[in-house]
């Protein structure tokens, strides 16, 4: 098992960036192989569909070099290969696709780690314990490094300033660890908000999803008509439960997830101490992995209730497609412009990916565009 090489030119200094409040950034996640017997997958080839999402990203980093939304570093959401466990995996099929970016293109790189990568299980199950070793060692010379104030030690939990934005990242598959979650809490409560305008936090399992993983089904109950209950998995529920909140309290303005292989954006809007603000949920889980569709609405109304205090509503921005081609592998650039976010999606098919009802970019709102008494959204039931 090895490190993967670093940027030769690392990520600026918090303090060394502090001025810096225009350019870009790319999201996505689940490279991973599929598991089909017959097909060679991760520990024997590189992945395809990973390399030629890479590649788009190389020419669009290239292209944007020299205008004033310059891409500057890189976020993984988790699934780096089939199975954490397996070094071969790693050293073969992930490691040197991202090393075009990393030493080739001189882009920082920082990933959370998925269920493929460590598996669900706990702290100390002997599965998770040699995912977690190869995934810190992959991975050991990109993040903060252990004993820095921006590290959790032992855990791929993590944190790093540029410009105006601030950046966390935590294990979803232990999304209930009370140690992982207490420093999260330290984090933001500590954070220099004059300062970091935007704060985004990226983990592997989404909050809200339409596609396989998201709870809901499609199918009714037989003989009722009616729609099977929801089953979100449980680091779902515990995202839900325990971060949610946090990132309400903080403002957290972006979250970002893969888990399911497909585009999805959802919008949560929330009234605090009078004033509205917006946290957009994006899933971009197309970077290589066996391609999700649209499955159906989860049920949010329970959700709701719980967070009437604060007025939580939920809105299904953009759903994916019902067909794998309407779902095409992509990554997503995140364009910064001071206190204005905006998204844009990038396919790597010969068609432009168009999600958002004929474009690929669309501009978020500002988080306090929402005054009190007009908290409204849609709830997907």
């Amino acid at each position: 098992m090895r490190p993967i090489e670093p940027p030769s030119t690392p990520l600026p200094s918090e303090s060394a960036s502090a001025a810096t409040t225009r350019f870009s950034f790319i999201v996505y996640g689940d490279t991973r192989s599929g598991a089909q017997p017959d097909v060679p997958g991760d520990g024997k080839i590189l992945n395809p569909e990973h390399t030629r999402v890479v590649e788009r990203m190389l020419a669009t980093i290239k292209e944007r070099v020299n205008t004033p939304f310059p891409i500057r570093f890189v976020l993984q959401s988790g699934d780096a290969v089939l199975r954490g466990q397996n070094a071969e995996m790693w050293n073969i099929s992930f490691s040197p696709v991202i090393e075009r970016l990393t030493r080739d293109a001189n882009i920082p790189y920082f990933f959370s780690v998925g269920n493929h990568d460590v598996t669900t299980m706990p702290a100390g199950e002997p599965g998770r314990a040699l995912g977690l070793h190869n995934t810190l060692t992959a991975m050991s010379r990109l993040i903060p490094a252990e004993g820095s104030a921006r590290r959790l030690g032992g855990y791929l939990t993590y944190a790093f300033g540029y410009g105006n934005t601030f950046v966390v990242a935590f294990d979803s598959n232990i999304a209930s660890d009370s140690i992982q979650l207490a420093w999260v809490a330290d984090q933001l409560e500590h954070l220099d908000r004059a300062r970091y305008h935007n704060v985004v936090a990226f983990f592997h399992h989404p909050v809200f999803s339409a596609g396989p993983h998201g709870g809901a089904s499609a199918d009714p109950v037989p003989g009722t008509g009616q729609k099977v209950m929801d089953r979100p998995e449980p680091p779902t529920v515990a995202i839900r439960t325990l971060y949610m909140p946090l990132f309400r309290k903080h403002h957290v303005r972006m979250l970002i997830a893969g888990h399911d292989h497909l585009f999805d954006h959802w919008v949560e809007r929330y009234i605090d101490q009078g004033t509205g603000y917006r946290m957009d949920a994006l899933i971009s889980g197309g970077g290589g992995a066996p391609i999700h569709t649209y499955v159906g609405e989860p049920d949010l109304r329970s959700y709701i209730a719980a967070n009437a205090q604060e007025r939580v509503t939920v809105e299904h921005l953009m759903k994916p497609g019902a067909t794998a081609a309407q779902n095409p592998h992509h990554f997503v650039v995140i364009q910064v412009d001071g206190d204005n976010l905006s998204v844009e999606v990038i396919g790597t098919g010969p068609a432009a990916y168009t999600p958002y009802n004929g474009t690929s970019k669309i501009a978020l709102n500002d988080q306090r565009s929402m005054s009190q008494g007009s908290a409204a959204g849609t709830v997907g039931n």
